[in-house]
């Protein structure tokens, strides 16, 4: 992977030494980004209490879009229905998701950040309560359809972590956000079910809708304040999307190996339950959701991740992530009658998947002069990967069994990384 050129690197690096004060004093003023004056920024946390509090913010923001996947047999239960009859409710938060990063996430490069997570969380916890309250599962999906769109913080707060971190050690900050985004995503799925066992499925979208408000308006109060002018259409950021991804060779070499990575990961992690409850391993649903609890190797992996990103660079670190990755498709075919090899894989896979995020997440942030944009891309692109791979994977699964689910992993890694390869 060529990393940014010469002049990009230099811009990047005095840019980085003009905000040393902002990186070792979070309350420092902001530099300029994109044509923003300057406002002095509140009286903010130290850096490590900042970086804690993004990441926190992140997990609970971001567990928001899966917390109705574990929720469905007793929002079913609640309705009087089938949990198969409302298994298009995840989807829906999927979708409303992917509609907030085209929508919301390129926002980053034109309107003041903090009023734009202000916005945002409030809007969250409103649709979160509405959610909690709704009559029936056409108000309860247009609720989780709003909560999901406005859910976006995390790709916000990821970009200015970039901007406002040494160069020295941008992957690194990078590397909490990211970590804690992937917490949250393990928590939805492992502790959102256990509530709901506990205390009902309407309770677990109340309090996500209160710790929402909380954190997300106590992160909007130490972001950095920006009087940024209007150029252009509110949504423009949309429309430049293509042309910016076409212009910049190593923004488009992040997007297509994330999606090929996120790809393999969504077409074996999202068939997994179909192996585990099946007649081969004959689990049950709530053991075969234990193994969700793998995905907490993202808190482990990204600090190390982003350490050697800015050690040894994002290309390295990806082509690293694709190795382990490619050794974990053999195992994981393995794992359909071997049930450590099952552990193995799954340790390896998201190893593979957070590192490789964080390189390329890295590298798109700091590729063009709009960050947010360039974020929107690359999310999008793994997004449309990893949806893309888990339409196969079902079909897969059906007529080749748990063989065919690995030979889609297969292909995705060879498809991301072979397109990139090709290309100068």
């Amino acid at each position: 992977m060529r990393l940014p050129s010469a002049s990009a690197t230099s811009a990047s690096a005095t840019s980085a030494s003009t905000t040393s004060a902002s990186t070792t004093s979070v309350s420092s003023t902001p530099r300029t980004v994109s044509g923003a004056t300057p406002v002095p920024a509140p009286r903010t946390p130290a850096p490590a209490l900042f970086l804690t509090l993004l990441a926190v913010c992140s997990a609970v923001t971001a567990a928001n879009i899966y917390l109705a996947a574990p929720l469905l047999t007793l929002i079913a239960r609640d309705y009087g229905s089938t949990p198969s009859a409302v298994a298009w409710i995840a989807s829906v938060a999927q979708f409303g998701y992917a509609l907030g990063l085209l929508l919301f996430a390129p926002l980053g490069d034109t309107v003041n950040r903090r009023r734009l997570v202000s916005g945002l969380t409030v809007v969250t916890a409103v649709a979160l309560a509405a959610a909690a309250v709704a009559p029936g599962s056409a108000a309860l999906a247009a609720a989780v359809l709003v909560a999901s769109a406005a859910t976006v913080i995390p790709q916000l707060l990821v970009p200015l972590v970039a901007e406002r971190a040494p160069a020295e050690r941008r992957a690194r900050h990078v590397a909490a956000v990211v970590a804690g985004l992937f917490t949250g995503i393990v928590a939805a799925r492992v502790v959102g079910g256990l509530a709901g066992q506990a205390f009902g499925w309407r309770w677990v979208f109340a309090g996500a809708g209160a710790l929402t408000l909380v954190l997300g308006l106590a992160t909007a109060l130490v972001l950095p304040s920006e009087h940024r002018p209007r150029t252009g259409s509110l949504f423009g950021g949309v429309a430049a999307l293509p042309g910016l991804v076409r212009r910049s060779p190593d923004l488009w070499r992040a997007c297509v190996r994330q999606a090929g990575m996120f790809g393999a990961w969504s077409a074996l992690w999202t068939s997994l339950a179909l192996l585990l409850t099946g007649p081969e391993y004959g689990l049950s649903t709530a053991t075969a959701g234990l193994f969700g609890l793998f995905g907490l190797t993202a808190s482990v992996v990204a600090p190390l991740a982003g350490g050697l990103v800015d050690r040894f660079g994002a290309g390295r670190v990806v082509r690293a992530a694709y190795l382990l990755a490619a050794v974990s498709v053999p195992l994981f075919w393995a794992g359909g009658h071997v049930l450590v090899a099952l552990f193995v894989a799954a340790i390896l896979i998201h190893a593979a998947l957070v590192a490789s995020h964080v390189a390329n997440q890295t590298l798109a942030l700091t590729t063009t002069s709009a960050p947010a944009t360039a974020n929107t891309a690359y999310v999008v692109a793994g997004f449309a990967g990893g949806a893309a791979a888990s339409a196969l994977a079902g079909p897969a699964y059906t007529h080749f069994g748990w063989g065919g689910v690995c030979a889609v992993a297969g292909v995705w890694l060879l498809l991301g990384w072979g397109a990139t390869v090709v290309r100068r």
